[in-house]
């Protein structure tokens, strides 16, 4: 699965290799913060310098292979990548200020990876001062981390159904959030002005709960019934969030509250919704 790392607030595209226990970087994010470029310069910098390292016979070239990684357009797209020994000779090729601290940082990412591994306390840990950084609220905080684990035993689940497509996890994750919440996610990213932001992280502690039993449930229901197709996964999906979509009405009903909200993440502070709030 990619994941984001940022350093000195840009963002750099990674994937991290089980096998080889080691991440896997995007060659042109890494270039665009060494060259103080854009993305578009960045790639052509980085066209014109494996032309001339490949002359040279530099290993690095031999290094440097394509994942998908989301693009500019959310779409996953072919992308070069070199793993941290290639991103270390990247570095000496070009002639940066930000070389020596981008190393640091590079051992602190590796770093902290393994010790995540040997301890999942830490990652959890770290998760947290991430959303505490951006200034989200203490109560919402351990919901979006609960959420954050069901989600991982989800994936879990449909990986050992044989589910391995980034593509076919957004599928079935649509049918499960279509089922329990009435939209397809990117008509429930509309609802909150989003575009490539996250949707979890936009989401109420109320929306946090439903999307979780709705994941919960079709974990639970997947590792009965041991569905063997896609479509049978889908369906699957569809009965988890159908639960949630139960729980939601009696929510509503209960409460005269709307369970699904426009609120997103630009004030943090309504995201943490209080049982006393007015109706």
């Amino acid at each position: 699965m990619s994941n984001i790392k940022v350093f000195e607030d840009k963002k750099i595209r990674t994937q991290w290799n089980e096998q080889e226990e080691d991440w896997y970087f995007s060659v042109v994010d890494i270039v665009g913060i060494l060259t103080d470029k854009d993305y578009d310069d960045a790639r052509k910098y980085w066209k014109v310098l494996k032309g001339r390292l490949k002359n040279e016979g530099s290993e690095l070239v031999s290094f440097c292979y394509q994942l998908k990684l989301p693009a500019q357009d959310g779409k996953l797209r072919e992308t070069d990548v070199l793993n941290t020994k290639g991103i270390l000779r990247l570095v000496q090729s070009i002639p940066s200020k930000k070389a020596e601290p981008f190393k640091m940082w590079l051992s602190q990412v590796g770093s902290e990876r393994l010790d995540e591994i040997a301890d999942p306390e830490k990652a959890i840990i770290r998760g947290a001062d991430f959303y505490r950084a951006k200034g989200y609220t203490e109560g919402w905080i351990n919901q979006r981390l609960q959420t954050i684990e069901m989600r991982k035993e989800l994936t879990d689940e449909w990986k050992a159904r044989g589910i391995e497509k980034e593509k076919d996890y957004a599928i079935l994750t649509n049918e499960m959030t279509k089922a329990w919440s009435g939209m397809s996610v990117q008509e429930y990213k509309q609802l909150k002005g989003l575009k490539k932001e996250n949707l979890r992280d936009n989401m109420t502690n109320i929306e946090l709960v439903l999307n979780m039993l709705a994941e919960v449930t079709t974990t639970a229901i997947s590792k009965q019934e041991n569905p063997k197709t896609f479509e049978e996964n889908k369906k699957i999906a569809r009965r988890g969030g159908s639960v949630a979509s139960d729980a939601k009405k009696r929510y509503e009903e209960e409460t005269g509250k709307k369970a699904i909200s426009p609120r997103n993440a630009d004030n943090k502070n309504l995201l943490e919704i209080k049982s006393d709030e007015d109706k």
